[in-house]
């Protein structure tokens, strides 16, 4: 099975600014995805996704194939889908798994994306996607009807009146939104990333930090300089 991954990585960010260029640990956000596909050994082809020349050299440097996205669909409210179907025209001729890493995920394990493939690979799934263990006691407004005003706040998963352990809890999960292992006949036909059977692969609290703020990024550096060392 040919597999392909794709990191799409536009230029323009407004939370914050030139986002895919930052660096963690001494190392650019783009550069740390590619090196996350390049290092999972059942990933074929690496490819990223961009309208900026300067993302496109560094991603070039770190060992990957560049698409030169279409600015209609590099707009902010243009759908990562479309970047990812655009690339799979381009160069996913063969694909048979597509794996979708977004590189505001700086601690991506190699190993938890080949968990992934072989689990879309096997059957077992058309879409597996990254998340995390939330055994946490959800509250939501309590209006009566979408809109209304809320009066006061009511237990989503659980019943205030009668509050379990957290191991009582339901099973549940948060999507990260580090990446997606998708079988990409399936990806092509839905046009969407959840599709068919979908499931969730756990991964560590580390590997499910996704930077959308500056102060999410000076944590993410520090942690670098925790497990990487100083980063490398």
């Amino acid at each position: 099975m040919s597999v392909i991954a794709v990191i799409p990585a536009r230029g323009g960010s407004r939370g914050v600014p030139g986002k895919n260029l930052r660096t963690v640990g001494g190392r650019s956000l783009v550069a740390r995805a590619v090196g996350a596909a390049r290092a999972a050994a059942s990933v074929d082809r690496v490819v990223v996704s961009t309208d900026d020349p300067a993302i496109a050299r560094e991603a070039e440097a770190s060992g990957a194939v560049v698409v030169v996205r279409p600015a209609d669909l590099a707009r902010d409210d243009a759908a990562s889908e479309s970047a990812l179907l655009h690339a799979l025209e381009v160069t996913g001729d063969g694909a048979e798994v597509l794996v979708f890493l977004q590189a505001t995920s700086p601690f991506i394990d190699p190993a938890d994306l080949d968990a992934a493939v072989a689990r879309v690979r096997s059957g077992e799934a058309d879409a597996v996607f990254s998340a995390i263990a939330t055994p946490v006691f959800l509250w939501a407004p309590s209006g009566e009807a979408s809109g209304a005003t809320p009066r006061g706040w009511s237990g989503v998963n659980h019943d205030p009146a009668h509050r379990p352990r957290r191991q009582e809890l339901p099973p549940q999960v948060a999507e990260t939104g580090a990446f997606y292992v998708l079988d990409a006949a399936g990806f092509r036909a839905a046009r969407h990333r959840f599709f068919g059977r979908v499931e969730p692969a756990i991964v560590a609290e580390r590997c499910g930090l996704d930077i959308d703020t500056e102060e999410q990024l000076l944590l993410a550096d520090a942690l670098a300089g925790t497990i990487e060392g100083g980063g490398a």
